[in-house]
This record gives C-alpha cells, sequence and structure tokens, in this order.
C-alpha cells in the first residue's frame, strides 16, 4: 500500500504542478520542434524559450552531460516531451517540422574523457538526426562550435575561413567531428535537398554542469583558487547564453543554409577574464597559473557581420552582466547540492525510452 500512495501523491502533484508562462498559438503558427542535447546547457534554455513562445519541444537527451533538472519545470506539460535516447542508435519519431541538433559533450574535459563516443555523436548522430530530417521533410539547424577553427592564423574568424585543426590531438575528438557533421548537412542539402543551417562560437551558460566551466566553479563555488591555464594571454569571445539562444532561433527561422557565427566579437584575453571574475566576487586571493593545455587556441575573435545583415542578430548582454548571472546561479546551485544532496527526483512524466509521440 505504502508505493502506492507515494504513486498518488506524485500524481496528484502533477496536476497542480506551476509552469512557466507559455504564450498561445494557433494551430497553424505552432511548431512540433525536435532538440538533441535538449537537456544541456544550451539545449536546455532553448527549451525554455520554445516552449514560452507557445511551441510543441520534444527534447532528446542520453544524459551524459545533460540534467533532467535542467528541463524538469516542464515535465507534465501537454506541449513537452522528455525522451531518453542517445542519438547514435536511429530515432523514430513522425510530425518534426524543426531540429535543433545540439547533441554532443561541449567542454574539453568531457569530450575528452570519452573521445569514441564524442566522434560517434558528432558523425552518426548527425546522420541519424539528417536521415530523420529527410523522412519527416524537418528543417535542420546543427550546433557546431569555434573549435572548427581550431588554432586560427586568422583574425577574427569568418564564416569562409578553413580553420587550422591538429586532427590527432586530443582535441580532434570534438574539432573533426564537428567538421564531419558540417560535411554531412553539406552533402544532404545537395543531394537528399535536406533544408539545413549551421551555427558556431562559444557562450557563458548560467546552467551548466559543474565541472563544465573550471574557472567559475573552482573559485566561486568551491572557493578554490582561480586557476588559469598558460600565462592567461589567450583569448576568447565569449556570451550570454540567452543571446546565442535568439541567435538560434533567428537562424531556424530564416532563409540561410550556410554557417553563421553567433558569437561576441569583443575579445578578452584569459587572465583579463579571471581578474574580472575575481572582482566580481570580491576575492582576494591570489590566481593560479597552470601549464597550458596541448592544442589551446591562442586567439578566437568571431566575424559577426553575416549574422547583422541577414539575421539582423548581434549580442546584447554585457560581459560583466551575463558573468554575474553566472555566478548567481553557481552560488544557487551549490546551495540546491547542499540541501537536496544534488539526487533530484524525478517527477511524474511522460519519460520514454526512444518511443514517438506522434503517430
Amino acid at each position: 500500500m505504502a508505493p502506492l500512495r507515494e504513486k498518488i501523491r506524485d500524481l496528484e502533484k502533477s496536476f497542480t504542478q506551476k509552469y512557466p508562462p507559455v504564450k498561445f498559438l494557433s494551430e497553424k503558427d505552432r511548431k512540433r520542434i525536435l532538440i538533441t542535447g535538449g537537456a544541456g546547457f544550451v539545449g536546455s534554455h532553448l527549451t525554455d524559450k520554445l516552449m514560452m513562445d507557445g511551441h510543441e519541444v520534444t527534447v532528446v537527451d542520453n544524459f551524459f552531460t545533460g540534467r533532467k533538472r535542467n528541463v524538469e519545470h516542464w515535465i507534465g506539460h501537454e506541449n513537452f516531451e522528455l525522451i531518453n535516447h542517445d542519438v547514435v542508435e536511429p530515432l523514430y519519431i513522425e510530425a518534426v517540422d524543426q531540429i535543433y541538433h545540439l547533441a554532443s559533450p561541449a567542454s574539453p574535459p568531457n569530450y575528452m574523457y570519452n573521445p569514441i563516443k564524442t566522434l560517434k555523436t558528432n558523425t552518426i548522430g548527425t546522420l541519424n538526426m539528417l536521415g530523420l530530417a529527410k523522412r519527416v521533410g524537418a528543417r535542420l539547424l546543427l550546433a557546431s562550435t569555434s573549435e572548427v577553427y581550431g588554432d586560427p592564423e586568422v583574425h577574427p574568424q569568418s564564416e569562409d575561413y578553413w580553420g587550422h585543426v591538429n586532427p590527432i590531438g586530443p582535441r580532434a575528438c570534438y574539432d573533426e567531428g564537428k567538421r564531419v557533421a558540417e560535411t554531412m548537412c553539406y552533402a544532404y542539402m545537395k543531394q537528399e535537398s535536406v533544408y539545413h543551417h549551421y551555427t558556431l562560437f562559444n557562450t557563458i551558460p548560467p546552467s551548466q554542469a559543474l565541472e563544465q566551466l573550471r574557472v567559475i566553479v573552482n573559485f566561486v563555488v568551491l572557493s578554490s583558487l582561480l586557476q588559469v591555464y598558460g600565462s592567461g594571454s589567450q583569448t576568447r569571445a565569449f556570451q550570454y547564453v540567452s543571446d546565442l539562444v535568439n541567435g538560434l532561433v533567428s537562424l531556424m527561422n530564416s532563409n540561410v543554409s550556410s554557417p553563421v557565427n553567433l558569437g561576441n566579437p569583443e575579445e578578452h584575453p584569459i587572465l583579463e577574464f579571471a581578474k574580472l571574475i575575481k572582482n566580481l566576487v570580491g576575492s582576494i586571493s591570489e590566481i593560479q597559473f597552470l601549464p597550458e593545455a596541448q592544442d589551446d587556441p591562442q586567439r578566437r575573435r568571431p566575424d559577426i557581420r553575416k549574422a547583422k545583415l541577414l539575421l539582423g542578430w548581434e549580442p546584447v548582454v554585457p560581459l560583466e552582466e551575463g558573468l554575474n548571472k553566472t555566478i548567481h546561479f553557481f552560488r544557487k546551485e551549490l546551495e540546491y547540492q547542499a540541501n537536496n544532496q544534488y539526487i533530484p527526483k524525478p517527477k511524474p512524466a511522460r519519460i520514454k525510452k526512444g518511443r514517438p509521440r506522434h503517430n
């Protein structure tokens, strides 16, 4: 009887669950959208936007780096479905209008931990999504990466730059996997008329696994030394995740079928970035310098003229504001872990293993 009573209590909670406000769309305007990697840091924010905009969203994730907690506030909503599935295996689902293909480990610790898995996700996984797009007549957006430019010899990097990549280094599983994925998209467009878009560049996410943003996590959340790899002279151009999400949606709904840089052209040395974090946190501790990582790019800065011209898009969240939001997130995350031992209990929902919602 006890298990039955617990199930009844969980069911009662699902009826009274409060969801974020959702816009009403007519059936004509409402899209059926699939997001692979939708429980990850970018995917979950994209899920939030598309759900609140009134669309039907199916999130597909194998939870290798994504977390159910990132999207659990939508579980049970009539427009939302969560499927536990690895895109390396074919996905049999029907009636999809748009596919955002975000599935892949995205931080060096994660993709170097399992390089073969990373390669399979970006190659076989992309092939499966392109096949699905062809079968159901959906548009596909591939989330590529600035890593396809490698350690660039041209600054800033425009979409027609071919890159300077080490194909056998520790980062190659991710860099080359994404490059192959881009080639697959191009081939499917030419041979199979699959309409696709793809996009590049880095984010400052407020919803990312703790090991993925070492500079902030170790310093802000774990109160350890602020660590910088190498001299800190390497530059990066970071954007806040909300800017990226807006760019992704604009790109998906455009007629552009070639690579587009969605990034922040404001370039900062890593050391400057670290000092800014230190000041925002109000710490007086020293910065610890560690050996430079192999194949770590020395400069990264996107040329976003194409995004401005064709999409009317550019980032609007300033670096300091984005960092403040990120620091706030990690402090809340630490509090959550302390109170919940970081074992979120899934709510009753339609969580299926690779089964279609639509017939």
